[in-house]
């Protein structure tokens, strides 16, 4: 049984946010959103709201189940670059600088570990 959750144009780059994800990826979800709560980076508050995202998803899905957060792992996650905002600052000698504010698309796929 598995989950998911999508967050989609998030204000980072998906560079920084692959940088807490490999941090994450595989681990049971207890520990991801321990990590996730406590980290200074500001990619780790999106993703740990989806994260929980998807916790919540998995257990309005299967609410009849007795699984616990301690069975549930995080299966996939992937990054995904969003629409670039092209936003221009004035340079030396007359010129215009192009300058570029990536977004991303996140999705998170959680699993538990019990097997029916």
């Amino acid at each position: 049984m598995e989950s998911q959750a999508k967050s989609r144009f998030l204000r980072t780059s998906p560079l920084k946010m692959r940088r807490v994800l490999n941090q994450i990826k595989g681990q049971n979800v207890e520990l991801a959103l321990n990590y996730l709560h406590f980290s200074p980076k500001r990619s780790a508050d999106f993703i740990e709201k989806a994260l929980r995202s998807a916790v919540a998803n998995f257990f309005e899905s299967y609410e009849g189940k007795k699984i616990t957060t301690h069975d549930l792992y995080i299966k996939h996650v992937r990054v995904d670059g969003g629409p670039a905002l092209r936003r221009f600052r004035p340079m030396s000698m007359g010129r215009v600088g192009r300058i570029r504010r990536r977004t991303s698309h996140l999705t998170i796929v959680i699993e538990d570990k019990v097997k029916e």
